[in-house]
């Protein structure tokens, strides 16, 4: 009787946590819906809109502060001499995100924001104009005016795609003692120290970047829960690049293809995620492809190739996967729809549970509210 009531207590409160789902729009129009909140059901798998937002233009990239309360986006992307990063306030009581403030961005194209553990300050990404910037946030989510930024102009070997810098993510170390900017349009994983302590927190480290394949367009970048690995997703060539890390520095072990060896072109690899548990990788292929790459991560951090998933729609730039890793949500941004998928916790695959409509999607985050 008492392991019944242990199970039944387990139970309960894993279902009693509400998971919310965050998806940004390339709405292209401010009067139309731009960022969609959803509620999901842990136990079928689909997805309950609460809210919508409008008044805000093309939301390429969301986060979510580590207290759950604020959202922040990437917004005015794909929009010329443009460029903004947005706050809100989610209050899940009475399912509504609330528009804090808004400031510029730095540069033109801002397509990654990411937040310090603290939640005093963002970091955002600005891809047209190959820049990193910096944003001290108050206690009640507004963002200040930029404090701190950095743009870069060297291109590579691609003229077309690298005729100069295109930083396409900012993301904190575990620790959050480095922010790490892979830059597509240079091949370089560039690096600055995070001093928290300062009122301009990026600061020059003994390796200020890592080179990476010419040509290979590196876009999105994740860390190993353990923090000694860490992996890149390159744009162009479509290969995760396997890394020891260590306090601020990168040391390659493994370069792997996210695609069969008889996809030869029309490459578009966009994102990398890890379970939580820290045995699988999941990384996303656009392009001719479509679908989810599946790697098993052994003891040293190298990739197996487990499988390829399709996504049930076409450019899914962005997914997520839920705390517990029971979940792995994707944004299919040509198709327009969110698809609920869920995760084999011992073989790693993926099975569909259900599909949402989101025109444009471009970003999905999910978080744990009690």
């Amino acid at each position: 009787m008492l392991t019944i009531l242990f199970i039944s207590f387990i139970s309960f409160n894993f279902y009693s946590q509400s998971k919310y789902v965050f998806v940004g729009s390339y709405n292209l129009d401010k009067a139309k819906k731009g960022i969609y909140v959803f509620q999901l059901d842990t136990v079928k798998g689909k997805l309950k809109k609460i809210t919508t937002v409008k008044d805000v233009l093309n939301p390429a990239y969301l986060t979510v502060s580590p207290n759950g309360k604020y959202v922040y986006s990437c917004t005015d992307a794909k929009t010329p001499k443009a460029g903004s990063v947005s706050s809100f306030e989610f209050k899940p009581q009475n399912k509504r995100l609330i528009f804090i403030n808004s400031e510029k961005s730095g540069g033109e194209n801002p397509v990654y924001i990411s937040v310090h553990k603290s939640g005093k300050w963002i970091v955002n990404a600005n891809y047209t104009e190959g820049s990193v910037d910096v944003h001290a946030v108050s206690e009640d989510g507004k963002i200040s005016p930029l404090v701190q930024s950095f743009s870069y102009s060297e291109g590579s070997v691609n003229k077309e795609r690298q005729d100069r810098s295109h930083v396409h993510s900012s993301v904190f170390s575990p620790n959050c003692d480095y922010v790490f900017l892979p830059d597509l349009g240079s091949d370089k994983i560039r690096c600055y120290q995070f001093d928290s302590s300062k009122k301009e927190p990026l600061q020059e480290t003994q390796y200020p970047f890592t080179q990476v394949t010419l040509g290979s367009g590196p876009r999105h970048f994740a860390f190993h829960p353990n923090g000694k690995f860490a992996y890149c997703i390159e744009e162009m060539a479509g290969f995760v690049c396997i890394y020891n890390y260590d306090n601020g520095k990168l040391d390659r072990i493994q370069r792997i293809a996210t695609h069969p060896d008889e996809i030869v072109k029309g490459f578009g690899s966009s994102e990398v995620h890890i379970s939580p548990d820290g045995r699988f990788l999941y990384a996303s292929n656009r392009g001719e492809e479509n679908n989810i790459a599946i790697f098993s991560i052994e003891n040293n951090g190298t990739l197996k190739l487990v499988g390829y998933q399709p996504t049930f729609g076409k450019t899914p730039r962005v997914f997520a996967i839920d705390p517990q890793g029971k979940f792995v949500i994707v944004a299919n941004q040509s198709t327009g729809n969110v698809v609920v998928f869920k995760r084999d916790l011992v073989t790693g695959l993926l099975k569909k549970c259900s599909e949402s409509k989101v025109k444009n999607a471009s970003c999905v985050q999910i978080k744990d509210y009690k």
